[in-house]
């Protein structure tokens, strides 16, 4: 088992089941932009300084395990990527 990560004043564990599924469910936009995709979805989550410890990008739906920090909620973590991603994938 991973070390609890640590703030300041704080040690944490915080680890999050997300699963999104695009609006339209376009299989076809899974086969050419999947490796585009896991590499910006890396690069958002590190801009909120989390990390993805588990991702699947299937043919219609994103399957992650995401560990966030406590100074962020899920909604506003998981709200960020999903805009960004949303604005940089189209």
């Amino acid at each position: 088992m991973n070390p609890a990560e640590s703030l300041k004043h704080t040690k944490w564990e915080c680890k999050y089941h997300v699963v999104w599924i695009p609006k339209y469910r376009k299989k076809s936009l899974y086969q050419g932009f999947r490796r585009y995709l896991g590499g910006l979805l890396k690069d958002l989550v590190a801009q909120k300084e989390c990390k993805i410890l588990e991702g699947h990008l299937v043919s219609d739906y994103v399957h992650i395990l995401i560990s966030i920090p406590p100074k962020y909620s899920v909604s506003q973590a998981v709200g960020f990527i999903k805009g960004k991603s949303q604005l940089y994938g189209a």
